[in-house]
């Protein structure tokens, strides 16, 4: 029996088919071939922290022009963007104020800016990437959007140290960040993966509020058909209650607790009744 033959969902959800053969097995497979234009590789003099005037215009200009203004009509129209729960943000307004770490299942190629549009996150966000995939034609975007390259095994100690300096600094600033705890995207599929613990070992560490959000779908209806086919669903960003470490907690302890009570959360929030997929 699939995985998607063991979901359970609440009435009313909807579970999309787009004719993809998921994996049945290992959740982090990577299923998303990037075709490479160049070769890229991070070690310790890698500029993890750029304030150089460049990087600041693309960062600014990227996010404000591109992901708020134009990308936001286009995802509007091709996938009838919508939000759900923006609410929260001004009830947790206060705690949210010096930065938070979004997290969401890994469903679409432009998942983060909807994730990022859904949350009003400001342009100061850092968001730790697959290290190989700056070197396709996206890389450019990537980077100026705050995207951070994750040392492989490969680069040593010293050039995760220097990454792991990068984002204590960028804490320190009050930046935002986002992660996918799920690691690898497989498209528009409904279950929840396992999540690794890089997200919520960030929020231990900091002391920063975990800002939970699903993207879900639904059946391709009306207008919206003239920008898709059928069986592409449209989407809809939900955003949760914040989760808080508790740093009275043993490290190990309490990393476990906010990775199995986020991923629950998030499972209720997707309407997923039971989940094929263990926690982690």
């Amino acid at each position: 029996m699939s995985k998607y033959d063991e979901l359970r969902v609440a009435e009313g959800t909807y579970v999309p088919d787009v004719g993809i053969t998921y994996p049945e097995d290992n959740p982090y497979t990577q299923l998303v071939k990037p075709k490479f234009t160049s070769h890229f590789t991070v070690d310790e003099n890698y500029p993890f922290i750029d304030d150089s005037l460049r990087q600041r215009v693309n960062n600014v200009v990227l996010v404000t022009l591109i992901v708020r203004f134009l990308m936001r009509i286009s995802l509007r129209l091709k996938m009838g963007l919508r939000f759900k729960g923006r609410e929260i943000l001004t009830k947790y307004k206060e705690q949210l104020a010096g930065g938070a770490i979004t997290i969401a299942n890994h469903c679409f190629r432009l998942d983060c800016p909807c994730v990022l549009l859904a949350a009003r996150v400001p342009y100061n966000v850092k968001i730790p990437m697959f290290a190989p995939n700056f070197g396709t034609k996206d890389g450019f975007y990537m980077k100026s959007a705050g995207g951070i390259p994750i040392p492989d095994a490969g680069a040593g100690m010293a050039a995760m140290k220097k990454f792991n300096e990068a984002f204590d600094e960028f804490h320190r600033r009050g930046y935002w960040i986002h992660i996918f705890p799920e690691a690898k995207r497989w498209d528009f599929y409904k279950p929840l993966r396992p999540f690794q613990k890089g997200a919520f070992t960030m929020a231990y560490k900091y002391g920063m509020p975990l800002l939970p959000c699903v993207i879900t779908y639904r059946e391709r209806t009306g207008i919206y058909r003239l920008f898709g086919p059928k069986n592409l669903p449209l989407l809809q960003v939900e955003i949760g209650e914040p989760i808080f470490p508790d740093k009275s907690q043993p490290r190990a302890q309490e990393v476990n607790r906010l990775l199995s009570l986020a991923h629950r959360r998030m499972e209720t929030m997707a309407g997923i009744t039971y989940n094929p997929w263990p926690e982690s």
